[in-house]
């Protein structure tokens, strides 16, 4: 019998009872815990790769970064992620595809290897910050639009780039969205965190600012919670409203995870 226990009060849901993944009554629960919890929890389920492309198809489409390529492996260990490098991004709260016309819906991880200390993953609900703010501090936000940009999340890692790493920053695109997103089903929700540089047409200051303000505000904890990971567990989020963060640990640790991305099909106001 599937049963569900949130997780704290402002998001996030724990399933068990889950017995057969292609049930539809599965799919089911797990699309609304996503989209009214933001955070589902399944433990224990030790799905392989063939298991977890599987379960996410049968909640989208799965997105593939690059020819047979669905499964992306998370990890700061080089010879197991050719991305390890640009992990240490994750240490700070983001949303992913932020600088992409349209955002993945969702994102999925398995827990292959836990670390002994830390490397938990944070995640804060952006729908609850916008909901439980006064409707005057509302209108301090109405009609900002804010610059995503891949150079902003990672100064947060290198603050002084070499000329090299500027660069390289540099060749991916930037991209301007509404600061308060306000969705098809009305839903509002902020499109903040380490990738958001500055506001348009306001003081570099006053816009820095603003935005530190605003993800102190968000990510409280009263908005947020906080994953310890066990070997074996699926998290899935909503990536489009939900804020997340890796909690640190030591980089020669064994803590590896499986993602999978599921695509979107809202585009950035």
């Amino acid at each position: 019998m599937i049963e569900t226990k949130a997780l704290r009060p402002s998001l996030g849901v724990e399933v068990t009872g889950v017995e057969d993944l292609a049930d539809e009554r599965v799919i089911a629960q797990c699309m609304e815990a996503l989209k009214w919890r933001g955070v589902l929890l399944i433990r224990g389920l030790n799905l392989d790769d063939d298991a977890q492309l599987a379960f996410s198809r049968r909640l989208g489409t799965v997105r593939t970064p690059a020819p047979g390529k669905e499964i992306f492996v998370v990890s700061l260990d080089p010879t197991k992620s050719q991305s390890a490098e640009y992990l240490k991004g994750t240490f700070h709260w983001h949303i992913d595809d932020t600088t992409h016309d349209i955002p993945a819906k969702a994102t999925m991880l398995t827990c292959r290897h836990a670390a002994m200390v830390g490397g938990g993953t944070q995640f804060s609900s952006t729908y609850a910050a916008y909901d439980t703010m006064s409707e005057q501090e509302r209108k301090r936000y109405e009609g900002l639009r804010v610059v995503h940009s891949f150079e902003a999340a990672q100064r947060l890692v290198h603050p002084d780039p070499s000329p090299e790493q500027l660069a390289a920053y540099r060749q991916l695109p930037t991209h301007e969205s509404d600061l308060v997103w306000t969705r098809r089903d009305g839903r509002k929700s902020f499109v903040i965190g380490a990738t958001a540089d500055h506001i348009v047409g306001m003081d570099p200051d006053e816009s820095r600012a603003l935005l530190d303000e605003l993800l102190e505000w968000s990510t409280q904890e009263q908005f947020s919670y906080t994953h310890d990971w066990q070997e074996g567990d699926v998290v899935i989020w909503d990536n489009t409203g939900m804020l997340h963060r890796a909690l640190k640990y030591d980089p020669s640790s064994e803590r590896t995870m499986h993602r999978t991305t599921i695509a979107g099909d809202e585009a950035w106001a």
